[in-house]
């Protein structure tokens, strides 16, 4: 009777009842955390003399927007003011370009073949990763309010959406599926899930599971992969040289 009675009451509309704001935990920022001194550090790291400058005002400028960042949020994601919004997509913008510096000077690297293959392709590799989590950051912040809005805010307050999960199209599925969904289980996307997609954008040059759905997104999309195919391109073709 209990079960026939929770189904009736979220039936309406299609859509269980979200959790009401005070039951729902804010999504942690350890998991980002890793992955931006995952990316830091394979910054610093890069072999390339060129980008020496480039590379280090971008990470100071980083470590200084990155001290307000945790003093508002220390642990959990859970407060945000409009300036801290705009420093949070800051922050994740900034890392981008930063590695896009690296990315660019890797391609003339590789293209001009005058550098030494190993130091080369170890750069490649250790852009490829940075262009993966920073990429990763950037749809974390923006997709639908940013992860403060969806670890805090009922659904129907969420901006917009920019990527559309498999989670948010499975409140019909088989019952254990359908429990986890967004619509019956209140599912919101985390961290990892927005460095899957990164990941599998950067590897198959193409969304897989979770689909882009405003124009900022697409084009975004479209410039990591375009940086991820000339890259491997490059870096394969390289291999092959250095092996011949």
């Amino acid at each position: 009777m209990r079960s026939d009675a929770h189904d009736a009451t979220a039936s309406s509309d299609g859509d269980a009842p979200a959790s009401p704001v005070q039951e729902r935990r804010a999504e942690t920022r350890w998991a980002a955390f890793t992955g931006i001194v995952v990316a830091a550090a394979l910054t610093a790291l890069v072999h390339e003399p060129d980008t020496a400058v480039g590379r280090t005002v971008g990470l100071i400028a980083l470590a200084a927007m990155a001290v307000p960042l945790f003093v508002i949020n220390p642990h959990r994601l859970d407060r945000q003011t409009q300036w801290s919004r705009a420093l949070a997509i800051a922050f994740a913008s900034v890392l981008v370009l930063v590695n896009q510096l690296g990315v660019v000077n890797v391609i003339v690297r590789l293209v001009d073949g005058s550098a030494d293959g190993a130091t080369v392709l170890l750069a490649a590799g250790q852009v490829w990763v940075t262009n993966v989590i920073a990429f990763g950051l950037l749809y974390w912040e923006l997709d639908r309010g940013g992860p403060v809005a969806r670890g805090t805010l009922p659904r129907s307050a969420l901006p917009l959406a920019d990527f559309a999960f498999p989670q948010d199209d499975e409140a019909d599925a088989a019952r254990e599926v359908a429990a986890g969904s967004s619509r019956r289980g209140d599912w919101r996307p985390g961290f990892v899930d927005y460095l899957y997609v990164s990941l599998t954008n950067t590897m198959a040059f193409s969304p897989t599971d979770a689909m882009p759905l405003r124009s900022r997104t697409k084009l975004l999309m479209s410039v990591q992969a375009l940086t991820g195919f000339v890259l491997l391109a490059l870096v394969i073709s390289r291999a092959v040289n250095i092996l011949a």
